[in-house]
């Protein structure tokens, strides 16, 4: 407004008011730019606020309305269905913090991936990640900043199969064309050469533009759907390349990114720069008149492709990294939001885990009851108890420590001494209508799984209550000659049953021990302790609870 007064009342002396128009201009422009920077810094402080209400919510237990992760599910997994990983109240439903899909599919197969190699390189990187929190969290506001809604595997595949069409000569020709245009423009206005001429130069750009329409229009569509994802990641990879990291595995990573050149962050910028100028062709009068006198989409679609033809065989390394650290993050948090987690000590000795209080990490700890647990190499426990008294929850807890354990996560426990060990289980079987399948035909399958994939390498094994899908009888028999054929196999596992009758292999065989959990009916009342105990159980209660429910 000041600008335009003062124009007004210097009119008539054209230089100040040259001046007074240049300098309005650029305080304008100066204005424009500290308002978006205060816009965007807004943003990013609520985007924040957002982030730490969301962890005060998830440290109340309030979490069963976050993204599951149900799709990540596959039954025939070693153990994530067993365990429940994910789905409603899963661990990744808990710990998951990623803002990309691409993230959130690399955290889910980091949890599922069994690896029991590169341990502490990992524990190494998750810890340095725990103690840099505003790092994380200025990570994550960064990135849900913007929308991107072409998943990465789909714009490298684009990528990877795009076919340039535009001419190398069309590197200088748009300029060329251009300064015809203007050279023409100007002859006009001097009234050297009719206004015609230059009216009728804009078919000759419209014409040669045309003979590339189709190609650029397939261009543009893919662009467009593409311009928010390469500013997302542009805003995150600078986000890496400005962090100063030590572990081995993090720093590798940040490598990945860095050329001889030029930063991935400002290539990914530039991409983003020529996808928005191809966008502006949707302006009906840039698409005439920049066409028409600039050849603009020439000039756009040939820089598009010449990045294409320089980048797009790193790109994917790029995105990597950048779901890496999506990822990752969700571990560094877990991490920070447990300090009373440890890491466990890596051993190559006999034990398999021998832990002190060890606990489910997803149960309340106020209310969890915890045990010191030490379980040999080829060792095979056999843990009896009454329904509802723990059986369940504790081999869930085992579970978990070989799974988080093998991340690189910290365990729910005071310590924790563990040789790597990848899991496999048995513990959840459903029929198969789709499949035409049976309870105990599904059941079977999945023991014949167990012991082909043991037979390649050394696996912690955890069954609870196998061959339900048969009679008693069988069912004793059947039982106890697969545990007989585990323990031969030099198997180290757990098994989880109501039959008495299997705890007489303890007697027989050395590498065999007994635990149960126990039930006390006091005051016609049953009691609980959850407590891991040496032995066999004595006390079971079903039909005591049909009786207390007046069901029988």
């Amino acid at each position: 407004m000041a600008s335009g007064i003062l124009i007004y009342l210097f009119w008539s002396n054209w230089i100040i008011v040259a001046l007074i128009g240049v300098l309005g201009l650029i305080g304008f422009l100066f204005a424009l730019s500290n308002y978006t920077d205060m816009k965007h810094r807004k943003a990013h402080h609520l985007a924040l606020i957002d982030i730490n209400e969301e962890e005060l919510k998830i440290n109340k237990g309030e979490y069963l309305e976050r993204f599951s992760g149900t799709a990540f599910n596959e039954p025939k997994h070693e153990f994530s269905f067993d365990i429940d990983l994910f789905g409603k109240g899963s661990f990744f439903q808990y710990a998951n913090r990623s803002v990309t899909a691409e993230g959130q599919n690399q955290l889910a197969n980091l949890l599922t991936s069994n690896a029991i190699t590169d341990i502490e390189s990992r524990q190494n990187a998750i810890k340095e990640l725990s103690e840099s929190p505003k790092w994380m969290q200025n990570y994550l506001a960064t990135a849900s900043l913007i929308h991107a809604e072409t998943p990465a595997p789909q714009i490298i595949n684009w990528l990877k199969n795009h076919k340039p069409f535009v001419p190398k000569q069309m590197k200088w020709v748009p300029w060329v064309f251009s300064a015809i245009s203007i050279i023409l423009l100007l002859l006009a206005i001097f009234e050297v050469l009719d206004i015609s001429f230059f009216g009728y130069w804009i078919f000759t750009g419209l014409g040669l533009t045309g003979r590339y329409l189709k190609q650029i229009n397939f261009l543009a569509a893919n662009s467009d759907k593409t311009k928010d994802t390469f500013k997302q990641y542009a805003a995150l990879l600078l986000q890496i390349e400005n962090a100063s990291f030590e572990s081995e595995l993090l720093v590798s990573k940040q490598r990945k990114i860095q050329t001889n050149d030029k930063n991935a962050s400002s290539i990914f910028k530039a991409f983003s720069k020529h996808l928005d100028a191809l966008d502006n062709r949707n302006n009906l009068i840039s698409a005439i008149f920049g066409n028409g006198y600039l050849l603009s989409d020439i000039k756009n679609a040939y820089k598009v492709e010449q990045w294409i033809s320089s980048y797009a065989s790193k790109v994917e390394d790029w995105f990597e990294v950048v779901s890496f650290f999506d990822a990752y993050i969700s571990l560094g948090t877990y991490v920070f939001n447990h300090d009373d987690h440890v890491f466990p000590k890596l051993s190559k000795q006999t034990d398999i885990i021998s832990a002190v209080e060890l606990g489910h990490p997803l149960l309340d700890k106020e209310k969890r009851v915890n045990s010191d647990i030490l379980i040999k190499d080829q060792q095979f426990f056999i843990v009896t108890g009454a329904n509802m008294a723990g059986k369940s929850t504790f081999l869930r807890t085992i579970s978990y420590h070989i799974m988080m354990a093998n991340v690189g996560l910290p365990v729910c426990a005071k310590s924790s001494n563990y040789k790597p060990v990848k899991l496999i289980t048995s513990m959840r079987t459903s029929d198969s209508l789709t499949d035409d399948s049976s309870y105990f035909f599904s059941e079977l399958t999945r023991l014949k799984f167990i012991v082909d994939t043991i037979h390649r390498e050394p696996y912690f094994i955890i069954l609870d209550e196998i061959l339900k899908g048969t009679n008693s009888t069988d069912k004793a028999i059947g039982s106890r000659k697969f545990v007989e054929k585990l323990v031969a196999g030099h198997a180290t596992g757990i098994i989880a049953t109501h039959d008495l009758s299997l705890c007489a292999i303890e007697n027989e065989l050395d590498d065999v021990k007994n635990y149960y959990f126990d039930a006390e009916i006091v005051d016609n009342e049953l009691y609980f302790d959850y407590k891991l105990k040496k032995g066999i159980c004595k006390n079971m209660n079903a039909s005591f609870l049909l009786q207390k429910m007046n069901i029988v």
